[in-house]
């Protein structure tokens, strides 16, 4: 359990890290972005207006290294901690000398406020403070200081640092926030994506319970559908016996007959191994075939139920449809309205019990119809006959039929089972798709 709890937490760890770089890739293109732009407007302004002095060497100089920082962080993004590092400093130096060299009524010390955004954006909020500290040291002390001489008065100083708090901590909170939103959003994708492989385990349960399920109905067709033609040959045997016992002659026409039922039993049987091992494949095949020859095999299979109930069953086929599909699967289907419309049927008592199985084509989809006459489902019923685990039949049920039925019919063929119902039958009809490779 423990191996598994921290295989968990390295596994969130990861995508912790995967969600940091790809946020820090997120805020440095606009940080990055701004202040190109910005200082290109104030070397562009200052060369227009013949500004003297460092400050066209020095906005030529953030120029050029901005645009080799964002290269070099697009080639090789881990390089991205070293490269906000060096931004943030060269904007400090920047910042400072535009404060120190320059009067206040150039107001190119306003530059300064959009520093907190640069510095809080591109830095953890920890290193930020250092950063955010030592400039507002460089501000307040620059009345006070003897190497450069600046015309600021102490009112203006204590304004130009008000101001300059006032942004920083707006922009403090808004980050907070924003790291917020995307810890809960990473928290709920953690949440869902666990969510989701729990589904996934529930679902793959789901079907191995209804794989047995059915496994356990088909031996019980199976033990159907052998029994008759056993008692054939068993019937065969003995009455070649006792007359042999009794000392009658038998003929060679009567022995012949009796050899002849035997092996068209024995062939039946054999015929009856190969569509069961057929349906019991694991292998998932698409086979093109016609629609009825999969509801002839349904019928099969189900044919020892219906004679035991006396039930008519009919196939109706008004127009041949060659369709691309999972052949064992749409049987599955088939076998659990089947099955289900037999136990209402035998319930119901009915003098002419009767199913009804027909096809209709529209567009891409195909409509499989199975109609009984039984006493039909009941509104309670209705509401929860395709949830898992419910069923009308009691301890005999397992309630998966008609989920895994559900679950069938939209996942490997596109399509869908409704019904409705009245006290004079039920009739299912099963969309698939007619190509399920298309």
């Amino acid at each position: 359990m423990s191996e598994i709890k921290k295989k968990n937490e390295s596994t969130d760890d990861l995508k912790d890290n995967q969600s940091t770089k790809q946020r820090n890739y997120i805020m440095f293109l606009p940080v990055i972005s701004i202040s190109f732009f910005g200082v290109l407007y104030g070397l562009i302004i200052n060369i227009l207006h013949g500004v003297d002095g460092l400050i066209i060497p020095l906005e030529v100089f953030i120029l050029v290294l901005n645009i080799v920082l964002y290269f070099s962080y697009r080639s090789k993004p881990s390089r991205y901690d070293i490269v906000a590092k060096i931004i943030v400093m060269q904007f400090f130096v920047f910042f400072m000398y535009l404060y120190y060299a320059y009067d206040i009524s150039d107001l190119k010390f306003l530059w300064i406020y959009t520093y907190p955004i640069v510095l809080l954006y591109l830095q953890e909020i920890e290193a930020g403070r250092y950063w955010i500290l030592l400039t507002l040291g460089m501000i307040l002390i620059a009345p006070f200081q003897p190497f450069v001489e600046v015309s600021y008065t102490a009112f203006q100083v204590l304004y130009i640092a008000f101001v300059f708090v006032v942004i920083t901590i707006m922009t403090y909170m808004y980050k907070v926030q924003m790291l917020k939103a995307q810890q809960t959003i990473a928290k709920q994708r953690v949440d869902l994506e666990r969510k989701y492989q729990e589904l996934i385990k529930k679902d793959s349960m789901l079907t191995a319970q209804s794989k047995q399920a059915v496994m356990g109905e088909m031996m019980s067709m199976i033990a159907h559908q052998w029994r008759q033609p056993l008692s054939t040959v068993t019937l065969n045997i003995s009455n070649l016996q006792f007359k042999k016992m009794l000392g009658q002659e038998i003929s060679d026409e009567l022995f012949d007959k009796a050899l002849s039922d035997i092996s068209d039993t024995v062939v039946y049987l054999s015929d009856t191994v190969d569509d069961f091992q057929t349906f019991f494949r694991p292998k998932k095949e698409k086979t093109k075939v016609e629609i009825h020859e999969i509801l002839h095999k349904a019928v099969n299979f189900v044919t020892p139920r219906i004679k035991e109930n006396k039930i008519e069953i009919a196939i109706n086929k008004y127009v041949e449809i060659k369709v691309v599909t999972y052949a064992n699967e749409l049987i599955q289907i088939i076998l659990n309205i089947l099955n289900n419309a037999i136990d209402a049927l035998g319930q119901a008592k009915k003098e002419k019990a009767k199913i009804i199985l027909y096809v209709e084509l529209k567009g891409e989809y195909i409509y499989i119809s199975i109609v009984d006459n039984a006493n039909g489902i009941s509104d309670e019923d209705a509401d929860n006959i395709f949830d898992p685990y419910f069923s009308t039949k009691g301890k005999n049920g397992t309630g998966l039929g008609l989920y895994m039925s559900q679950m069938l019919a939209q996942k490997q063929f596109d399509g869908e089972i409704t019904f409705t119902s009245s006290h004079l039958g039920t009739h299912f009809l099963v969309k698939i798709k007619k190509d399920i490779s298309s």
